[in-house]
């Protein structure tokens, strides 16, 4: 494989270069960025219209059609809803209070919207399961995240399962309720079909202006010692965030593997069930008084370790097993599903 140039690598990455910028200028940026953040309305605005933004590019046909692989389907759900926080409960302990709340918040909010599906379909994975997991998890996540929460964090942190929930189903599932009924009107329908990437673009604008806010007030509550200021106990976060993130992106790999599913459901089930959606989890997060940096550093870790599970796991192990199965299902005259799948484009 060739050197790709300096132009290609910030078109392909140019994301994760905003995101470190976001962090570096929230977090060695003026005050001033913190005391935006706390305009009335803004931060929940910005949850819910990115949100919203999103919603549009849900397809429910695709969701749908993830029901004819239910064992797929329920693995990559309990994983994400189950396994994820019970992952994050047992290394929790280890960090301050602050940090291990804000870990446990990090693993209880559902799967990215985008994202997910956009490394699923990179990987050659099957995006109709991504999709499913994403549709639940949101849909679902005013009651399994307050659950999760008051299982999880309530002895160390006073939370409210009722306000939590009131919260997370104006934030999370009016918009994406809102968003999925204007796009049955065909004029909205077409509108969203053209502007598919001003839509994205918009959204990871969203984002980006959320994680610059979160950046600031972490550093906001470091400055007031409402949070750990170690470097180490950063570095210790770091880890552990990517530990959780890893163990329940392999551990889908493998246990799909263990239930003989096909490589395709494999790497859908490992990126949609290890995958946390880093809007919802900042809002909880300031909701509870708890660190956002893990958080951030989870939604951090997961695209850096999703890249390289998808462009080296996926691009060696995937292709021999995807060719094991090619060669199985000849002559049976079907053109193979991972086949319909090559050359699809990339999502930014």
């Amino acid at each position: 494989m060739g050197q790709i140039s300096v132009k290609e690598f910030v078109l392909r990455h140019w994301f994760l270069l905003l995101l470190a910028i976001s962090l570096a200028v929230g977090f060695l940026g003026p005050s001033a960025i913190a005391d935006l953040g706390d305009l009335p309305g803004l931060r929940p605005s910005l949850v819910a219209g990115v949100l919203f933004l999103m919603g549009l590019g849900l397809g429910a046909p695709a969701v749908l059609e993830s029901i004819r692989y239910p064992a797929a389907g329920l693995l990559a759900l309990g994983i994400n809803i189950v396994g994820v926080p019970l992952l994050a409960a047992l290394v929790a302990p280890l960090l301050p209070i602050d940090l291990g709340g804000g870990l446990i918040v990090a693993a209880a909010v559902p799967c990215t919207l985008a994202s997910a599906s956009v490394w699923t379909r990179k990987g050659g994975g099957n995006d109709a399961i991504s999709m499913l997991v994403t549709v639940v998890t949101n849909l679902l996540c005013f009651l399994i995240a307050p659950l999760t929460l008051v299982l999880l964090l309530g002895r160390s942190v006073p939370l409210s399962f009722a306000d939590q929930a009131a919260k997370l189903a104006l934030l999370v599932v009016a918009p994406l309720v809102a968003a999925q009924v204007l796009r049955q009107l065909p004029a909205v329908a077409a509108w969203v079909s053209r502007s598919k990437m001003r839509i994205s673009i918009a959204a990871q604008a969203g984002i980006l202006l959320m994680v610059l806010f979160g950046a600031a007030e972490t550093v906001r509550r470091m400055g007031e010692g409402g949070t750990t200021t170690s470097t180490l106990w950063i570095v210790a976060v770091g880890a552990l965030v990517i530990g959780v993130h890893a163990s329940a992106l392999f551990g889908g790999w493998w246990a799909s593997g263990g239930l003989g599913l096909p490589a395709r459901d494999r790497m859908a089930v490992a990126i949609a069930g290890s995958q946390k959606t880093l809007m919802v989890g900042l809002q909880i997060a300031i909701d509870c008084g708890v660190s956002m940096l893990p958080m951030i550093l989870y939604h951090v870790g997961q695209l850096l370790v999703d890249t390289l599970f998808v462009e080296r796991w996926g691009t060696s192990e995937l292709e021999l097993v995807l060719g094991a199965e090619d060669r199985a299902s000849e002559g049976d005259g079907d053109p193979h599903p991972e086949q319909q799948m090559q050359g699809h484009p990339a999502e930014p």
